[in-house]
């Protein structure tokens, strides 16, 4: 009777113990997205091996993705389907925000994370009337921070359809869906108007275009003249040495694990913006001190990242999971671990901040 007794309590608490797990722990930020209703995005169930396979292949050595037109040409189809991998992934461990931001002493990633975006609407000026774009949108946590802090109007695009969905769902339930609007598209040929857009943003997003010419080429043909654009860049920084074994492996393992055709260097910024017209109003790297490490999210996010492991393999074997999520997730743990050297040892920053102007001049030269 004691050992049946015991086997009983025992059930009960690892049922317990399943339940808390999986469907009680949501995102790390905001619940909203439980472990079993993870999603490949538009991935069927049965093409996920085979889709984060062929990702794998085209990314796995990064500096040739986009060495040949051909290649780079590809890279568009292979970011989206990069987000139809990770975006449930990424929702449900770290949030509606997929960037990083400065830590905070006494808050939490979540105020640092909202800061790190109202700063953003702080240096366009944003006021109720603006009508911003959104390069790169996501699932759109920026733009409703940047909706909520400012008042203005915010259109996002990303050229990941299951995307759109998320961030027009996550719209309507915070009641904004009347000033934040989502488009499917690719940012290197947008389908808005010249000069339809008082101010423009791209919060870790340009970092997926094999030629940042061609981005920021389309931001300033969408902006209004006089209107401003603020871009934070993940970029290697002058401490990067190519010489250095550790230092390429740590680089191509963020690019491999990011759907990145190359990180570009933090000098070449201001050149390639001022290359297709802009103005440059200020540069500065958010990272550096006195800011707090970007970093320590990562690091102290180890024992959730066992947790979630265990949890991703255990709804795999019972077909909860579609086959080839335990891949995914491992990967992005391996390249946490690559940006958290990055970061330590300083020869990579995602937050290179430029603020960029579309010169008045613009609208006579346009004429």
């Amino acid at each position: 009777m004691e050992a049946a007794t015991m086997a009983w309590t025992a059930a009960v608490v690892g049922v317990g113990l399943v339940y808390w797990f999986v469907w009680v722990m949501g995102a790390a930020e905001v619940k909203g997205k439980r472990a079993v209703d993870l999603k490949m995005g538009s991935i069927t169930n049965d093409k996920v091996q085979d889709k984060y396979t062929q990702y794998w292949s085209f990314f796995r050595r990064p500096k040739e993705t986009a060495t040949t037109a051909a290649s780079a040409e590809k890279v568009p189809a292979f970011v989206d389907t990069f987000y139809n991998l990770v975006t449930d992934i990424y929702e449900w461990g770290w949030g509606q925000s997929f960037h990083f931001s400065p830590s905070l002493p006494g808050h939490s990633h979540r105020d640092a994370t909202r800061v790190h975006e109202e700063r953003v609407a702080d240096l366009l000026g944003a006021k109720p009337g603006h009508r911003l774009l959104d390069v790169g949108c996501g699932v759109g946590g920026p733009m409703r921070a940047i909706a909520a802090h400012s008042g203005s109007d915010v259109v996002g695009i990303t050229i990941n359809e299951y995307q759109v969905n998320r961030a027009r769902a996550h719209n309507r339930k915070a009641g904004l869906d009347a000033r934040c609007e989502v488009v499917c598209g690719n940012f290197l040929s947008m389908p808005f108007p010249d000069a339809s857009f008082d101010g423009a943003y791209s919060i870790e997003a340009t970092c997926h275009a094999p030629r940042l010419q061609d981005v920021y080429g389309e931001v300033f043909r969408v902006l209004k003249p006089g209107g401003l654009y603020v871009s934070y860049e993940w970029v290697t920084t002058s401490l990067y040495r190519g010489e250095d074994s550790e230092h390429v492996e740590c680089i191509h393992g963020i690019e491999r694990g990011d759907a990145l055709p190359g990180l570009r260097r933090q000098d070449e910024i201001a050149s390639i913006a001022k290359e297709v017209g802009f103005e440059v109003v200020k540069e500065q790297d958010l990272a550096l001190p006195p800011a707090l490490p970007w970093w320590t999210r990562l690091k102290m996010g180890r024992i959730a990242y066992w947790r979630n492991s265990l949890v991703v393999r255990v709804l795999t074997l019972l077909r909860i999971a579609p086959k080839g999520v335990a891949e995914v997730h491992e990967m992005l743990y391996e390249t946490a671990q690559h940006l958290t050297k990055g970061g330590e040892t300083g020869i990579f920053t995602p937050m290179h901040m430029v603020l960029l102007r579309k010169p008045a001049s613009a609208a006579e030269e346009a004429k």
